[in-house]
């Protein structure tokens, strides 16, 4: 994780070079992409396209317990039930299929560091790899079944193929024609609006693409990019004209249909100032000492990807935090380029700043750890048990003995780590590594608790007649709800139409009774289960027609 080894023994080579930048990436990476059900919101939405994939459904167009899904095409969904065909003998299928994640996750870190070599120098590929991993809106989408991940990695790869103009501009060309490409196949129209007109930009702005070579590359890249992003629209509309025409009427309709609004920018940039922490100081920093070079490809090309980002998010008029991750790479390679120029004080205040924002977050997950084995502090405690009632906590000893390992192994290597330019940005990786490895030691029992619908989805399967699956009407179910009975029960609950139903039975979510749908009270409660506590209580009742 350093440049300037020369003067450390064998061992800190290693473990501080490149042999350690991968290790830290798959300490990172894959702890807490498995070992846990799908968790209620996008990770068991996305879990169920690829489960249905290898029922032997929606391999051309993705779809969720039987319905069309047209968020996103079949990229991300595809791979996910790649790596299920291949894991699925050691790991759940859902453990599996979540692999694609941290696959998707660990291209987006490698191109990054990739573009940033290109356009900076080899001594910017490390910093670009690190403050990637240790942005703090990739945490979570990191470890969890996110299309947008996919999206993120192929920008990745069309900005490191873009990187590649001035020097090779043929390779740089088909490299990133093949990730504008894929970039369709993960997003769809914003796949292509965020990657497409790159092109068009250092064609036109540009000095070193103004040559007859790369505007001969820049032709047959878009060439080739427009012609294979056709590939998987053709096949769609020769086998499901239907469908391709409803995801292309949706995804237009969606598109600038409710852009923000000028009142909602602040909280856009109250939610970006953290998402993308530490990455935006860094990265203004390195845009104030290249100011009167903007239009050179290496800061032309990260401040274009992050136009069309930014374009993007303001036309969705959405506040997800996974609709940002698009622009994490732009603004990883920017914050890249300015570490090395970064002044002494600068740097060796992110470092300590790493250190101790680290260490008073590993504090607190202790705190949450005892809050839930012996009730302490009392207030903590409370608000724990209000959320999850009937949660028990096993295994405690193992728990905090792997937990003092996790800090003591992560305070040695910060007291180790040898004096560089990336001190800080490796810091700041190890801590987030140490902090995400101890959440999931510590406390993904109680999350993998609070956020599964395993015990909704078999409580009900036990509460209804053998033989009554395939018809079980449903009012107030999610996405979510669906997908978790799809997968854990094998329920696929039947759209009411116009207030009425042929089903015998009814499930109802929270306090939508049967009456609205049937104001002659043929309908008899015959079962409810509770799910959470305070205000993520959520009720299930179900029905059986009189």
């Amino acid at each position: 994780m350093s440049e300037t080894l020369s003067s450390t023994s064998s061992l800190q080579r290693h473990l501080y070079g490149g042999f350690g930048l991968t290790l830290l990436v798959a300490l990172y990476l894959l702890p807490g992409s498995i070992g846990h059900d799908p968790w209620r919101g996008d990770d068991i939405q996305h879990f169920s396209i690829i489960h249905g994939m290898l029922r032997g459904d929606g391999w051309l167009f993705p779809t969720l317990a039987g319905e069309a899904a047209t968020a996103f095409p079949p990229l991300y969904y595809w791979t996910g039930a790649l790596f299920a065909q291949i894991l699925g003998w050691a790991l759940p299928i859902h453990d599996a299929a979540r692999i694609a994640t941290p696959f998707f996750a660990g291209l987006a870190i490698f191109w990054t560091s990739r573009a940033a070599a290109r356009l900076y120098g080899k001594h910017t590929r490390t910093p670009a790899a690190l403050l990637t991993l240790g942005t703090l809106g990739f945490v979570v989408h990191a470890h969890e079944n996110q299309p947008m991940m996919a999206l993120m990695a192929m920008q990745a790869m069309v900005l490191a193929g873009l990187a590649m103009l001035p020097a090779q501009p043929l390779k740089g060309s088909l490299q990133a024609a093949l990730g504008v490409t894929l970039a369709l196949l993960a997003a769809g129209p914003a796949g292509l609006l965020l990657t497409l007109p790159l092109f068009l930009i250092t064609a036109l702005c540009a000095p070193e693409c103004r040559n007859p070579r790369a505007s001969g590359a820049h032709i047959l890249g878009v060439g080739i990019a427009l012609g294979a992003s056709a590939l998987w629209p053709l096949s769609l509309h020769y086998n499901a004209p239907d469908l391709l025409a409803l995801w292309w009427k949706l995804e237009w309709a969606a598109f600038g249909s409710d852009p923000l609004r000028t009142t909602d920018l602040r909280r856009l940039f109250e939610l970006l100032g953290w998402f993308i922490w530490p990455l935006w100081p860094i990265a203004l920093w390195s845009l104030w000492r290249a100011r009167h070079r903007l239009t050179n490809i290496a800061w032309l090309l990260p401040l274009a990807s992050i136009g069309l980002a930014g374009i993007l998010v303001y036309a969705n008029g959405t506040f997800s935090p996974e609709a940002l991750l698009p622009l994490i790479p732009p603004c990883a390679l920017l914050a890249a380029a300015g570490v090395p120029t970064l002044r002494r004080g600068a740097a060796n205040a992110f470092d300590w700043f790493a250190v101790m924002t680290f260490s008073v977050f590993g504090l607190l997950v202790w705190l949450a750890w005892s809050a839930q084995v012996v009730r302490w502090p009392p207030g903590l405690a409370r608000s724990i048990a209000r959320m999850s009632p009937e949660f028990v906590l096993h295994g405690t000893q193992f728990q905090a003995t792997l937990g003092i390992a996790i800090c003591v192994v992560w305070a040695l290597l910060v007291w180790k780590l040898p004096r560089s330019p990336n001190r800080g940005p490796s810091n700041w990786a190890m801590g987030m590594t140490m902090l995400w490895l101890l959440a999931v030691t510590l406390l993904l029992p109680w999350f993998d608790y609070s956020r599964n619908y395993r015990p909704v989805a078999t409580a009900i399967a036990a509460a209804l007649p053998s033989g009554t699956k395939n018809c079980v009407a449903a009012l107030g179910l999610s996405a979510s709800h669906r997908a978790a009975l799809d997968y854990f029960a094998d329920i696929r609950p039947v759209m009411v139409t116009r207030n009425e139903t042929h089903c015998p039975y009814l499930l109802v979510r929270d306090d939508q009774g049967p009456a609205a749908l049937n104001p002659d009270g043929q309908w008899r409660q015959i079962w409810e289960f509770r799910h959470g506590g305070g205000k993520k209580l959520e009720l299930f009742r179900l029905y059986q027609r009189d």
